[in-house]
């Protein structure tokens, strides 16, 4: 169980430009936080920057990035860095995770693309870890992706996981579909999987829908609602390592606000029946 503290909690929503006006007059009370891309954000003016403004002071808010590209072989971009460290003082921004992957080579790739799971990469991804947390002066999570397949593999997935953020010293952005996904895709048991992270390094949980492109096949879309194996895993991922904060991703498809709600209402209802549980087991003890 981490029984460090979270940086924000309850069930949160990844903020879209497509519903920011809504959530501007009239934000859900389901919603406990909020979480964006800074990369989307930064340098923004107008309305939406207002907006965004309003929201930031009112709510907490998490930013997941999606360029840092932390895997790359090319050298740090350290400006990006340094701007990301100005918008997460500037809105009191509680966290900032990334993905264990990389997107660019001389050059954006605009696709997330698997690190080889090699000690020279654990070394390689550390490395660049440590440097970005220096210059952010604080510490990040990195997120277990959706991969499709393993180039020059030389461990284990989780192996390889649990080997960054041990070598780096820092937190996980543990998102629970993409267990599912590559568990499907890579033929290995999401539960054990599950069971092997390195719980009280959690900083907060994603959840998301995904596409069934064959039997043996999910593609990570976040473009449709979570299924039952996913919110199953959620519930014993609470089980293994007790109730963290869960944000729910929807990128694609995106349905009106109020139906996103009543998946962030069923992230705070497994939530507080193993709060209650716990509880339960407390006062027993």
């Amino acid at each position: 169980m981490n029984t460090a503290p979270y940086p924000v909690h309850g069930a949160g929503l990844g903020l879209r430009r497509s519903f920011l006006s809504a959530l501007a007059e009239r934000p859900p009370q389901a919603v406990d936080f909020y979480e964006i891309a800074p990369e989307n954000w930064i340098g923004m003016g107008g309305v939406n920057a207002r907006r965004l403004r309003a929201l930031t002071e009112r709510h907490p808010f998490v930013c997941h990035g999606l360029s840092l590209s932390i895997g790359a072989p090319t050298p740090l971009d350290l400006h990006f860095v340094r701007q990301i460290k100005a918008f997460l003082d500037d809105h009191g921004i509680r966290a900032y995770t990334e993905h264990l992957s990389y997107c660019s080579d001389d050059g954006h790739l605009y696709d997330l693309l698997p690190i080889p799971f090699t000690d020279e990469a654990v070394r390689h991804v550390a490395g660049r870890v440590r440097q970005v947390q220096e210059i952010l002066e604080r510490r990040i999570a990195l997120e277990n992706v959706s991969y499709y397949g393993a180039p020059g593999q030389a461990m284990s997935e989780i192996d390889f996981i649990n080997a960054v953020l041990a070598e780096a010293d820092c937190d996980l952005l543990l998102d629970v579909n993409n267990i599912h996904v590559n568990a499907v895709n890579h033929g290995y048991d999401p539960r054990a999987f599950l069971a092997a992270l390195p719980g009280e390094r959690i900083r907060y949980g994603h959840i998301a829908g995904h596409y069934v492109e064959a039997e043996d096949l999910r593609v990570d879309t976040h473009g449709a609602d979570v299924i039952d194996p996913v919110w199953e895993l959620l519930d014993l991922a609470y089980a293994h390592f007790g109730v963290f904060p869960t944000l729910l991703e929807r990128d694609f498809n995106i349905p009106p606000v109020d139906e996103l709600v009543r998946e962030v209402d069923r992230i705070k209802t497994i939530q507080q029946v193993h709060a209650a549980r716990s509880a339960r087991s407390t006062a027993d003890a």
